[in-house]
């Protein structure tokens, strides 16, 4: 067994005792623990990491995972989907602007290009700990004074409490990419991390397209379960 593997089973039989969100030892801790090397410790971590059973957070430390947060294909809010796992749904925006619409925005949207728009980019976190990174176009003539409300929080609720606007389908397309520098640094993962970017068109009850956004979800959090059938 090479050394790493064996630091990657002791502390696997060691995350067996502890609590969801426990706090491990740092990498020099358990270099020094196991006498190996920093690289060696940190070899074992990221198989760890990549198996799902601990999370790191840039700034705060590596933890035991509670769970790989498990999205189905229902239609459903990251705000439903935290509070149905009883984790606590936060957000940070970081964006809120009105610009006109690129050609490929206008597209998705069915506008016409350099219609205005509005642009978001929120940060969407979990009991404190970032999940995922959305930037969002909203048409300006279906949520008029939109950045004048709160944004912090669920769209989803503000959209149908204030616009009497209901989504009720969605077009997701879902795939594999890494995280660039500024975005890993939001989520709290080192650069190229494994990340799903999930791309989704919102219709709403009336058949207009009211939303068209990009998710970047954390791999080591977040997982997409499907069901097909014959």
């Amino acid at each position: 067994m090479t050394k790493h593997l064996y630091v990657r089973e002791q502390l696997h039989a060691q995350i067996a005792t502890m609590q969801p969100n426990d706090l491990l030892p740092k990498e020099r801790e358990l270099a020094e623990t196991f006498q190996v090397s920093r690289n060696t410790v940190r070899q074992a971590l990221q198989s760890l990491i990549e198996d799902g059973l601990i999370y790191s957070v840039r700034g705060h430390g590596t933890f035991v995972s509670d769970r790989r947060i498990s999205k189905g294909l229902g239609l459903t809010s990251f705000t439903e989907d935290m509070r149905a796992r009883d984790l606590e749904p936060a957000t940070r925006l970081i964006t809120a602007t009105q610009r006109p619409a690129a050609d490929d925005i206008a597209r998705n949207l069915e506008l016409q290009p350099g219609e205005p728009v509005y642009y978001l980019e929120r940060l969407r976190l979990a009991d404190g700990f970032p999940m995922c990174f959305e930037r969002l176009h909203l048409p300006t003539l279906l949520f008029p004074k939109l950045l004048e409300q709160k944004l912090d929080a669920s769209l989803y609720e503000l959209f149908a409490t204030r616009y009497r606007t209901v989504v009720a389908t969605a077009e997701q397309h879902i795939t594999a990419t890494e995280l660039q520098k500024r975005h890993a640094d939001l989520l709290g993962v080192p650069a190229k991390s494994a990340a799903m970017l999930v791309s989704r068109r919102g219709i709403d009850n009336r058949g207009r397209i009211v939303e068209y956004g990009q998710s970047l979800y954390r791999a080591d959090r977040y997982g997409f379960d499907l069901t097909v059938r014959r």
